[in-house]
C-alpha cells in the first residue's frame, strides 16, 4: 500500500468529511480508496469500455403486475437472456405492485441491453441498474471431493 499526500483547500475538506460520516466511514483514506473505487468502475465500464467487458450487476425494479401481458414478457425476456441471469427475487409489495431484483453477470453491453429492454417495458417503473467490473479466471482446485476446474469470477 503507498501512502500519499494530498492538499485540498477547506471546502473540499468539508466536503470529504460530510461524505465520511454520512457514509459512515473509518477514515478520510477509506473514503478516497471508495471514491477512486467507484472512478475505476466508472471508467473500465464506460462507453469507451471493450464490447466484451465482464461484469456482475444488480437490476433492480417496480412493475404493476396488472399491466397486459407485463408479466409475461418479463418472464420471456428471462427466459431468452438465460445466459445473463443468475437469480431473480420477485417481491409483492401491494395488490397491483412487484418489486424484481435480478442478479445478473455476462458482457457489459449485453447485460445493459437487457436492462434497457426490461425497463422500457409499459408498466415498469424505478428501474436502476448497478454495475459492477469483474474478471472471470478458471482455476483447478479441491473443494473436498477431488480437484476439478471451474470459472470464478473477481469483483
Amino acid at each position: 500500500m503507498q501512502r500519499i499526500t494530498l492538499s485540498v483547500d477547506d471546502e473540499l475538506a468539508d466536503v470529504l468529511d460530510r461524505h465520511m460520516t454520512t457514509h459512515r466511514y473509518a477514515s478520510r483514506s477509506e473514503a478516497l480508496r471508495d471514491i477512486l473505487r467507484g472512478v475505476e468502475a466508472r471508467q473500465r465500464l464506460g462507453d469507451g469500455g471493450k464490447a466484451n467487458d465482464f461484469c456482475v450487476a444488480t437490476l433492480a425494479y417496480v412493475y404493476d403486475h396488472e399491466t397486459r401481458g407485463l408479466g409475461q414478457r418479463l418472464t420471456q425476456s428471462q427466459h431468452r437472456h438465460h445466459d445473463l441471469q443468475v437469480a431473480t427475487l420477485h417481491v409483492h409489495l401491494d395488490h397491483d405492485s412487484c418489486l424484481e431484483v435480478s442478479v445478473l453477470r455476462g458482457p457489459v453491453n449485453a447485460v445493459r441491453a437487457l436492462a434497457d429492454d426490461t425497463v422500457s417495458q409499459r408498466g415498469v417503473r424505478h428501474g436502476q441498474l448497478h454495475l459492477v467490473p469483474a474478471d472471470r479466471a478458471r482455476g483447478r482446485h479441491s473443494h473436498g471431493g477431488g480437484s476439478h476446474e471451474h470459472e470464478h469470477i473477481h469483483a
